[in-house]
């Protein structure tokens, strides 16, 4: 009888330090602060790239449509010179998305890229990758060739699709 409640006590140890660790790694992983009801795509400029084991992040300077860096705006909609539209993007762990290609050497500071993601419910400028992201090729001058006005990476010739399939 004493063996079978020491059996029990040690299961119940077991079951209760597995919850106690397997909870905070379910609540991290969780992704209810982005809204997966909406996508957006930018093209945009690596300002930093963040390689971490929980999650990589790629920060850039979004592409306006016209083909320049987005100007940001007050809350009256006029523009504040010097100052541009930043956005990040979060993603799987660094060595999931080096495992396709995606570093901090690929992705370094001035590469051009375009990327799909749910924004984050509170508006800030940030989100969660879906599917794959396409990178502007170089020139023989090893300059990154932009897309046309409104395109995207995708649409340039040479573009390097990473992390899927297709864009």
């Amino acid at each position: 009888m004493k063996k079978l409640l020491s059996v029990r006590h040690n299961l119940l140890i077991a079951i209760v330090l597995t919850a106690l660790f397997a909870l905070p790694a379910l609540a991290h992983h969780s992704f209810a602060m982005y809204d997966q009801t909406k996508t957006v795509t930018w093209t945009g400029v690596v300002t930093g790239f963040s390689g971490q084991a929980n999650h990589a992040e790629i920060q850039f300077i979004v592409i306006a449509p016209d083909g320049k860096p987005m100007k940001e705006k007050d809350k009256d909609g006029k523009v504040i010179e010097g100052k541009y539209v930043r956005w990040g993007v979060e993603m799987a762990g660094a060595a999931a998305v080096a495992q396709q290609g995606i570093t901090a050497t690929t992705f370094g500071v001035g590469t051009v890229f375009s990327v799909k993601l749910n924004p984050m419910r509170d508006g800030t400028n940030f989100g969660s990758r879906v599917g794959a992201i396409a990178k502007c090729p170089v020139n023989e001058a090893g300059k990154f060739i932009p897309p046309e006005a409104g395109k995207h990476c995708d649409s340039v010739k040479g573009a390097t699709i990473l992390g899927g399939d297709r864009f």
